[in-house]
C-alpha cells in the first residue's frame, strides 16, 4: 500500500488492523468516522500500477478519498520496476516498526532464548482456527471433524463449501500435523536437545497432538515458558500482538521453518530473512512430503530410506538466493513478492 500510494502521490491512511477474520479476536475498535463520505474499492488483488493510475487515482480526485477494505496482495508480485520494488522493501523491511513494547519484549525473548544457544523456531499452523478454516482433517477423530466443520461454517466468509481434506493434503495444501512434523525434523537430522521455540497460538487438543513432539525434542519452549506472567499479561488477549512477539523470534532464530506454506506470516518471516543475509528457512515440499510419510507409515519404505529422500529433497530448500516463481494468468499461484524479495537483493542472483 505505500508503493502504491507512493505511485500515486496521494497521503496514505494506515488501516486498522483487522483481527476478526483470521484472529478470531473482535474486540471493539473505535471507528475511522470517515465510512459515509468513503467511496469503498473492491478486492482486487495482484493489480499493476497501471489499474491505479486509471481506476483508483480518478476516483480519488473525484472523491476526495478511497477505502481499502483489504490490504493484503494488493500490487502484483511481478512486471514492476525495480524501484517500485525496493520501495516495497524499505517500508516493510526498515521503516515500518512494531511498537515499542512488542519489540523490546521480542528482543527480550531472543536474549533468553540466545543464552542456551542456538536456536530453531518451528512455525506451527495448527490452532483450532487454522485447521477449521484450512478444512484440513488429518488425524482428527470424528467427533473433532465435525466440531472444526461447525466452526468453518459459522464464520462469515470462511469457506462455507465442502473440502475434500485427503486431496488438499495430497496436493501439499495442507500444513503437517504435529505427529508428521516430528517425522520430519528427525529425518533431516535435527539433534533432539537443540531447543525448538513453537511459533503459534494454542494447538489444537494440544496435550495430545503435542505429545509426540515433545517427547522427541524435550528442549520444546513457547514464550510462556520464557517470559514470566508480568512480562507477557499485557499482550494475552490480544493475538495480533502475540503474534508479532513470534515474528520477531523467528526472524532473529538460528533456522526457521513454517509447516504452512500458504500463511502470510510464514511467507512474510521467510522474506525478511532473505532480506537479512538468506538467514536460513526450511521449505517444506509438503507435496511430496505426505506422500514419503504415508509410504513410511505404510512399510513401502524403510526408515533410512525415508531420512534420505527427505535430506535429498529439501537440500536446496533453505531460503538461498533464487527467483521467484511466476504465473501470469493466475498470481495466487505465484511466489509471493514478500517471501522472496529478489529485487532487494544482491544483484548477483539476478
Amino acid at each position: 500500500m505505500v508503493a502504491i500510494a507512493r505511485y500515486m502521490n496521494v497521503t496514505l491512511i494506515v488501516p486498522l488492523f483487522d483481527n476478526g477474520t483470521y484472529w478470531n479476536d473482535n474486540r471493539p475498535r473505535e471507528k475511522a468516522g470517515i465510512r459515509s463520505a468513503t467511496l469503498f474499492i473492491g478486492p482486487i488483488n495482484y493489480a499493476s500500477l497501471r489499474y491505479y493510475n486509471q481506476w483508483a487515482l480518478p476516483r480519488i480526485l473525484k472523491r476526495g478519498v478511497l477505502r481499502f477494505p483489504l490490504t493484503d496482495s494488493r500490487l502484483a508480485n511481478n512486471g514492476l520496476a525495480d524501484e517500485v520494488q525496493k520501495l516495497r522493501c524499505r517500508a516493510n523491511y526498515e521503516a515500518l516498526r512494531f511498537t515499542q513494547p512488542i519489540e523490546e519484549t521480542g528482543e527480550r525473548i531472543v536474549s533468553l532464548l540466545r543464552q542456551k544457544g542456538p536456536f530453531m523456531v518451528l512455525h506451527l499452523g495448527y490452532e483450532k482456527d487454522m485447521v477449521a478454516f484450512t478444512g484440513c482433517t488429518q488425524g482428527l477423530t470424528k467427533q473433532e471433524i465435525q466440531e472444526v466443520t461447525e466452526m468453518r461454517y459459522s464464520y462469515k466468509g470462511w469457506k462455507h463449501r465442502g473440502i475434500d481434506p485427503g486431496s488438499k493434503r495430497a496436493h501439499g495444501a495442507c500444513s503437517l500435523t504435529p505427529e508428521e512434523t516430528v517425522l520430519v525434523l528427525q529425518a533431516l537430522g535435527v539433534d533432539r536437545n537443540t531447543t525448538v521455540y513453537i511459533a503459534a497460538g494454542k494447538i489444537y487438543n494440544e496435550e495430545k497432538r503435542m505429545a509426540n513432539l515433545a517427547m522427541a525434542y524435550p528442549n520444546l519452549i513457547r514464550k510462556e515458558h520464557v517470559l514470566n506472567a508480568s512480562e507477557l499479561r499485557p499482550f494475552l488477549h490480544h493475538n495480533d500482538q502475540m503474534a508479532a512477539l513470534d515474528y520477531i523470534v523467528a526472524v532473529e532464530s538460528d533456522i526457521f521453518m513454517p509447516t504452512y506454506g500458504y500463511g502470510n506470516m510464514g511467507r512474510a518471516v521467510e522474506g525478511h530473512r532473505r532480506y537479512l543475509g538468506y538467514k536460513p528457512t526450511i521449505l517444506l515440499n509438503r507435496k511430496l512430503l505426505v506422500s514419503l510419510i504415508d509410504g513410511y507409515k505404510k512399510g513401502t519404505l524403510s526408515w533410512d530410506e525415508f531420512a534420505l529422500l527427505v535430506k535429498k529433497t529439501h537440500e536446496n530448500l533453505t531460503g538461498k538466493p533464487a527467483r521467484r516463481r511466476t504465473a501470469p494468468d493466475h498470481p495466487a499461484f505465484e511466489d509471493h513478492f514478500y517471501s522472496n524479495p529478489y529485487e532487494c537483493l544482491p544483484p548477483f542472483i539476478h
